[in-house]
């Protein structure tokens, strides 16, 4: 067996020294070293989205992305969502409980993450069409997906404070 190898990750905003074996995954050293659980364990295939995470912004599955990968770069949870908001609730946090978008809630952090990124990446209120396709590589198992979906656009809305959006079908709406 390899010998662990000591990690220095940047995750939430706190750097982390972590020893972990060289073939543990982002997921594992998440879940079983650094105790944030809020992500998901799912199909470990990277099939489902459960375990999504942002990397340097960008959502990654975290059980198909080696720890040592993540050394330098910028690591955020679900945990970390809410941290620059003064009730420490994200609004797709807060919309997700107003819209009852979550029934188990296991895919729920992995769809927060996925959308979140989308938010960053695109700057401005999302479409239907846009939120659907920011979560497609996130599986839900219980629930259709049209609150998931409504909770997202308006979140989207309160993130960029009622800013307008043109639709695919060139629909303008304002929030």
């Amino acid at each position: 067996m390899a010998e662990p190898r000591l990690l220095q990750l940047r995750i939430n905003g706190d750097a982390h020294h972590v020893a972990a074996p060289p073939h543990w995954t982002l997921l594992e050293v998440l879940r079983y070293e650094l105790d944030l659980i809020g992500t998901k364990q799912g199909c470990d295939k990277g099939d489902c989205g459960a375990c999504t995470v942002q990397v340097d912004g960008n959502p990654v599955l975290s059980c198909l992305t080696l720890a040592c990968q993540a050394q330098g770069r910028t690591v955020q949870t679900v945990e970390g969502l809410g941290f620059s908001s003064p009730s420490g609730c994200h609004p797709l946090q807060d919309a997700f409980d107003r819209y009852d978008a979550a029934q188990c809630g296991f895919c729920t952090p992995g769809i927060l993450m996925s959308a979140h990124a989308m938010f960053e990446r695109l700057g401005r209120p999302v479409t239907r069409e846009e939120a659907k396709e920011g979560i497609a590589g996130n599986l839900c198992r219980c629930t259709g997906y049209t609150k998931i979906i409504d909770a997202i656009v308006d979140a989207s809305e309160r993130v960029f404070d009622g800013a307008s959006v043109t639709s695919t079908d060139g629909v303008v709406t304002h929030g």
